[in-house]
């Protein structure tokens, strides 16, 4: 962190590429940093028509490996099974989940199954892990959701100080990879504009890895 701290103008403001160009040169840790974005927001997180939250799927994939829950019965079970969903069930899993198993990154669930998976609302919600329509965890296709998580959808929701943080890719990655992820991320956002809003939405943008500075983004 001191190193790359080192090399970093706090005071400038970078064109996009030019700052993954410049996250380039942070000395190297030993592991694959995230790189992500960080964006201060001219919301009001505590009204209601004011809420920022949605998906956006990484044309170039985020770089984890995502294991994921479906939450189903019947004829959906095996469909989950088949594109790599790694646990399948429906209420015994829902009981495993409530007695401690937590080796999942994210859960999709078909509507059927809420009633009995909203128990699991003070297990899940904390940690942000409830399925829910509008992030497309809750779905009648749960093949289609799958391969879409897999495919490198990831979901952004503003939190309790009008912040929005999302990792865009990984440093192994492409500085062209990670631009293009980037922008599909800045136009999420922009698309995900409250109609209540008034004046200034993006306040500020900074890009940062896992372990160095952060980079003032031009909006």
């Amino acid at each position: 962190m001191k190193q790359a701290s080192e090399g970093v103008d706090k005071e400038k403001t970078y064109s996009l590429s030019d700052a993954i160009a410049e996250i380039e040169k942070f000395p190297k840790v030993k592991f694959d940093e995230t790189v992500e974005m960080h964006f201060h927001l001219g919301i009001n997180p505590k009204a209601n028509d004011q809420m920022v939250r949605g998906t956006v799927v990484l044309p170039h994939g985020s770089g984890k490996t995502v294991r994921i829950a479906v939450i189903c019965k019947g004829e959906a079970e095996q469909k989950a099974k088949d594109v790599g969903a790694d646990h399948v069930g429906g209420v015994e899993l829902i009981e495993k989940i409530s007695k401690g198993f937590m080796e999942f990154d994210i859960v999709v669930a078909t509507p059927d199954m809420m009633r009995d998976l909203s128990k699991l609302g003070k297990v899940l919600g904390p940690r942000g892990l409830m399925p829910t329509p509008k992030a497309g965890t809750v779905t009648t296709d749960v093949a289609k959701a799958i391969n879409e998580i897999k495919a490198g959808k990831i979901e952004f929701k503003a939190d309790k100080q009008a912040g929005v943080h999302v990792g865009v890719g990984k440093r192994s990655f492409s500085k062209e990879q990670l631009v293009a992820n980037a922008n599909h991320v800045v136009d999420a956002i922009n698309h995900a504009k409250p109609n209540a809003l008034k004046g200034n939405y993006i306040k500020s943008i900074s890009l940062t890895t896992t372990m160095g500075p952060g980079l003032k983004v031009a909006l």
